[in-house]
């Protein structure tokens, strides 16, 4: 069966619908949300979000407004979410997701008292609140309080931040995790416009995925507004000593006061980013593009949060040469953020898209040699996630019911994503490539999208006018990588890899001449080590290029892991340091990994971790635990 005679199938299925499904063209982008929301529509098996225990597909939220305080005294944040409803087909209860939260009172309306009953808890999806409603209710008001259980949350005592003074708090809430510090209906299945009154200490500053201050007020009071509709999982807060830098007219940069310097200058293209975006893929829809750099607990390289990106600090390093990771995260205004995966089963619609729309921003600001590099290593990432992941997970359309969506979150979405469309540019051409993308995202911008509605699209869009026929199914729904996948080639890593096969030869690091290179022929250099490089090699290469104290993360972090590997000790003193510092799981989990393979370094990742796991996120932190085996007491 073709793909689009099962994507039509699926199609006649409905689940629940009060009406018929609404053609009329929207593009207002708030109308644009509101058919994107609307109930007189047909759901499709497809769409099913099984991360969630509301009842998002009978009544749903069209806006929340917080009213909370943040205390850091108590690790704690009390307050109220007030949800502005629907419910086109008069049902008389809404369920919310929660998790680890305190409900104190729940009212609707003006103030009525509702009854409400919470489920029993689950440990993927939380506990429900269902409450019960009636036929003119439009506002139900949560009162709460978070709790130690609290994942999203990241309390940060001085010690934990650059400036050692004061304390600092931020939120992850991708994939299910906004549950744990907003009562909502946590799934990107609904979108939903926000509202926010946020009191903290007066010294301290609020920042959300909202419109911003860009100074203190005296009062610890700040008011929120996101206009644009978003899925819940793009609420975020942070909350800290924060100062604002502006990069150019609608971008600029927060930070503790004492990085602000550094990231201005490191963040210095990132207005010619957004101007190459819009050049490319149409209009930016958010207004501002800010990025907030966290304290280094932050577990993810970056964050799409719209209008203010949240960033690690480890991408500062001094000479611009990680911010590919803004182009990422400001490639995902467009795929993620405008057009959003309907559930966590099509999480590669969100990344792959994002890598490749990265990767031509790069382009234009950069050059075709700089992407080459960035594309082949991405590759190398791929082959190996496809050589460790079990053949379930290695395929774009995944099957994540039961199974925790952090577990998606792997280089089969971003980088076999990237490699899918990327053979779709081969083959249709790039000035048709571009028209289409184009297209895709103002079609249905402001919507949910899955793989089956993606398919189809993509067929009667570009490859029947085209007459472009090719491996579809394998590369959607199967595991592994098709063998028509598109290898790029890099002159420059082809320079690296001599120098490399030269030493090796010589064993004099003479024969390696980096000096104009760049973080990625680097990093190529260093993961192209031969398995059975010996401890004096290592010792070499680090007395000629001193890698061992390099400041750049992403060489510090696969030196490490090679050093490791190979017993290499020399690094001890600078690895346990880097763990200490720095709480991004992409270079925790493979340093923890490679302590793990022998007993001898297991206790000495155990030793390190017992000191650093406070420093850690929750999503780090469950990672490393299970690698461990690390029990808490």
């Amino acid at each position: 069966m073709k793909l689009i005679q099962l994507s039509t199938f699926v199609f006649i299925l409905i689940l629940t619908s009060c009406g018929t499904p609404n053609k009329e063209e929207v593009t207002d982008a708030s109308k644009v949300a509101e058919e994107s929301n609307s109930f007189d529509r047909v759901w499709s098996e497809d769409e099913i979000d099984y991360h969630t225990l509301s009842n998002y597909m009978d009544v749903y939220v069209s806006h929340i407004h917080l009213d909370v305080e943040i205390s850091f005294d108590e690790k704690k944040l009390f307050g109220s979410a007030t949800h502005t409803i629907e419910n086109p087909c008069n049902k008389d209860i809404i369920v919310f997701d929660s998790r680890s939260l305190d409900i104190t009172s729940i009212t609707l309306n003006d103030g009525e008292e509702a009854t409400y009953e919470m489920g029993e808890y689950d440990e993927l999806l939380g506990e429900s609140i269902t409450v019960h409603i009636k036929e003119d209710t439009k506002k139900v008001k949560i009162n709460y309080s978070t709790s130690e259980g609290t994942r999203a949350l990241d309390w940060l005592v001085p010690a934990q931040t650059a400036g050692k003074e004061n304390p600092f708090m931020y939120t992850q809430g991708q994939a299910v995790l906004t549950r744990t510090w907003i009562p909502c209906q946590d799934t990107p299945g609904r979108r939903i416009t926000y509202s926010a009154k946020v009191k903290v200490p007066n010294h301290l500053m609020a920042v959300m995925s909202a419109s911003n201050p860009t100074v203190k007020n005296e009062s610890g009071v700040y008011d929120f507004e996101m206009n644009q509709s978003i899925p819940t999982y793009l609420m975020a807060i942070a909350v800290g000593d924060l100062e604002f830098i502006e990069i150019d007219e609608r971008t600029g940069v927060y930070s503790e006061p004492s990085m602000i310097e550094a990231c201005r200058y490191e963040f210095g293209d990132m207005g010619k980013m957004v101007d190459a975006a819009e050049g490319l893929y149409g209009k930016y829809q958010w207004e501002r593009y800010d990025v907030i750099v966290l304290p280094p607990s932050f577990p993810f390289g970056g964050m799409e949060n719209p209008r203010l990106t949240f960033a690690t600090p480890t991408i500062i390093a001094g000479d611009r040469s990680l911010t590919t990771l803004v182009a990422h995260e400001l490639a995902h205004s467009w795929s993620g953020n405008l057009v959003t995966n309907s559930n966590w089963n099509d999480f590669w619609l969100n990344e792959g898209f994002t890598m490749y729309f990265e990767r031509r921003i790069m382009e234009e600001l950069y050059g075709k040699d700089y992407v080459d590099m960035l594309a082949l290593l991405g590759y190398q990432d791929l082959q190996a996630s496809i050589s460790s992941l079990e053949p379930k997970m290695q395929m774009l359309k995944l099957k994540m019911k039961g199974i925790d969506p952090d577990e998606a979150m792997t280089d089969i979405a971003y980088e076999k994503g990237y490699s899918f469309l990327r053979l779709i540019e081969e083959l249709a051409g790039r000035e048709k490539f571009d028209v289409f993308i184009k297209d895709y995202f103002t079609t249905h911008k402001f919507q949910t999208m899955t793989t089956e509605v993606f398919v189809t699209y993509l067929q009667e869009n570009l490859l029947e006018p085209n007459s472009i026929e090719f491996n579809l199914n394998e590369w959607v729904y199967e595991s592994g990588l098709p063998e028509n996948c598109l290898v790029v080639v890099s002159e420059r890593f082809n320079s690296v890899e001599a120098q490399l096969t030269s030493f090796y030869e010589t064993n004099n690091a003479n024969s390696v001449t980096p000096k104009d290179w760049s973080t990625h022929e680097w990093l190529h250099f260093i993961r192209h080590f031969k398995p059975e490089t010996t401890v004096d090699q290592l010792a070499i290469l680090d007395d000629a290029f001193h890698l061992t104290q390099s400041g750049n993360s992403e060489i510090a972090a696969i030196w490490f892991e090679k050093s490791v590997n190979a017993g290499y000790d020399k690094i001890d003193v600078e690895l346990e340091a880097f763990l200490m510092r720095v709480g991004r799981r992409k270079f925790l989990q493979p340093l923890y990994n490679a302590l793990a393979a022998t007993p001898e370094g297991k206790q000495k990742g155990l030793d390190i971790y017992v000191k650093a796991r406070d420093n850690y996120h929750f999503v780090s932190v469950s990672t490393i635990d299970a690698i461990l085996g690390y029990s808490p007491i």
